[in-house]
């Protein structure tokens, strides 16, 4: 099975499937067309334009009114990558430095970088046959991109750097020739292209948010379980009381919660108690906006993992090339503060909830022991 790197959204979900089962990629030929076609626009604009392009045909940052020759363009790109590749603390882990790469091909992918087709295809190499670059988990500030840490990853590409391929790191350029590749000579814009963008960060919040969906499913199934042993009412979990305070993840835990305690002989019998402590009462109301900060943050990063989120951005039909600021990482970084805070509130009221089974109430025996004192 291939998955083809195209203009049609990629889905959390679909990641997670390439992951999961090593699904190999390539470009679709309209994503090539796409990344031609810019490039040549880029190379022909260049031969026109008088005035400075940023970070085309001027210095970065603060040096953007220092013009380049033409003859340094390609040092300038090579310069940057090597000059940002500075990152420092532990490693980031082999799952999210392939998920990187994924989403920078992406990323690239819509014909609005001028990257060179065979930087891309590159890419997709390096991902297919698993050569993933040594990449570090400090260095990145988020408010200009991930240019530290997407500039470890890119180091590779020209033959610099470190990967680890087949479980052991090696210089790349001793891997580059096992398998007859040529370093990449970056033309203007790609080293700009390459570092700035939000891969990095994009790539850890995927990963926590499979991680997240999968943490409030099993938050309902020992949930549910919970409030069969702890002789539980099933009452707060009709729709009825739902309905009128119409929350959707709130509906949806209510229903989840009858759907798994559908036949427990537990939960039918009658009860000594009129109601529940909170931590089983409230349920639905605290497991269900964690499940709606969990579908938040997954449309916030479906648009991300979806953009293009380097600069300057280039539009070939309209003849445009614009200095923005689509790197900045802040729609991530509220939402992933978000969902800490959510997933936090399922370890506090499960927390609760086991608090209240250890304690020898409704004919529990303490702390679930037969002989406690033992």
């Amino acid at each position: 099975m291939i998955h083809h790197i195209s203009a049609e959204h990629l889905t959390v979900d679909r990641v997670r499937e390439i992951l999961e089962n090593n699904i190999k990629i390539d470009l679709s030929e309209d994503a090539k067309k796409r990344i031609v076609r810019c490039r040549e626009y880029l190379d022909n604009k260049m031969e026109t334009q008088k005035e400075p392009i940023y970070g085309i045909t001027t210095g970065f940052g603060s040096l953007c009114n220092i013009s380049i020759d033409k003859d340094q363009l390609s040092q300038l790109q090579k310069n940057l990558v090597m000059s940002h590749a500075c990152g420092t603390g532990e490693r980031v882990p082999a799952e999210i430095v392939k998920l990187m790469l994924l989403l920078k091909i992406q990323s690239l992918s819509y014909g609005n970088s001028g990257v060179q087709l065979e930087t891309v295809q590159r890419l997709v190499d390096f991902f297919n046959n698993d050569v993933l670059p040594v990449v570090f988990q400090q260095g990145s500030l988020g408010a200009s991109g991930d240019l530290a840490p997407l500039a470890n990853m890119c180091l590779p590409l020209l033959g610099l750097g470190e990967v680890e391929y087949k479980g052991a790191r090696r210089p790349s350029d001793e891997v580059l020739k096992e398998f007859g590749w040529k370093p990449i000579s970056l033309q203007s814009k790609e080293g700009l292209a390459l570092l700035n963008g939000t891969q990095f960060m994009s790539a850890f919040g995927v990963y926590s948010l499979i991680k997240a969906r999968r943490l409030s499913e099993w938050a309902d199934l020992i949930g549910a379980m919970s409030l069969d042993a702890f002789d539980g009412r099933i009452n707060p979990f009709i729709d009825e009381v739902h309905e009128i305070r119409a929350h959707k993840g709130q509906l949806t835990t209510a229903r989840n919660f009858r759907r798994l305690l559908e036949g427990s002989e537990l939960i039918a019998r009658p009860k000594k108690h009129v109601q529940d402590p909170y931590s089983f009462r409230c349920i639905p109301q605290v497991h269900g906006a964690t499940k709606d900060a969990i579908r938040y943050v997954s449309g916030v990063l479906l648009t991300e993992i979806n953009s293009v989120t380097d600069n300057p951005t280039i539009f070939p039909d309209e003849d445009k090339i614009i200095s923005g600021g689509n790197f900045h990482g802040q729609p991530l970084a509220i939402s992933y503060d978000f969902l800490a805070i959510a997933l936090a509130e399922l370890g506090n009221i499960s927390e609760r909830r086991v608090a209240q089974l250890i304690m020898g109430l409704r004919g529990l025996p303490e702390f679930l022991v037969a002989n406690p004192g033992l």
